[in-house]
């Protein structure tokens, strides 16, 4: 019995039998671990959700600013309201200029009436690093509307 008992003092364990020991460091370990990663992914999801939503009302904006360009020689001539597509480009980076984005795309409607404009920005992740970089695109469009009486359907 004396044997045994010294052993056991000692950190001797029969065999077959092991000890419980560190097994609940090891476990919370593990969930500090997850719980960091959780995180982590909700906060930089949330700025990427943020940052898509103001790439999305700059590009808006940019389209509304763009849309005021009107071709004065067509009114003019009487052929009807639409924009001068190279104003209407150079508006646009202007305007976003101001807020450190580029143009990435201006179209044009066929009648000339409808300026959409798409935005590209970096989204660096605050947490994440390298692994969720990536480019967010916003666009916005404006519809060149003269002289409304009654509302539109569509």
């Amino acid at each position: 019995m004396r044997v045994l008992s010294r052993l056991r003092r000692l950190g001797h364990r029969p065999a077959g039998r092991r000890s419980d020991r560190g097994a609940v460091a090891l476990f919370v370990a593990i969930c500090a671990a997850y719980l960091v990663l959780v995180v982590a992914l909700v906060i930089d999801a949330g700025g990427r959700l943020r940052v898509a939503e103001r790439t999305d009302a700059y590009a808006q904006e940019a389209a509304r600013v763009g849309g005021q360009q009107l071709d004065r020689a067509a009114v003019l001539q009487g052929k009807g309201f639409k924009v001068q597509q190279d104003y209407v480009r150079q508006a646009a980076a202007t305007y976003l200029n101001l807020y450190g984005l580029q143009v990435d795309d201006v179209t044009f409607s066929g009648d000339g009436k409808v300026v959409t404009v798409t935005v590209r920005a970096d989204y660096r992740p605050v947490l994440l690093g390298a692994l969720g970089q990536r480019k967010v695109t916003g666009k916005g469009s404006a519809t060149l509307v003269h002289g409304v009486k009654n509302a539109e359907t569509d």
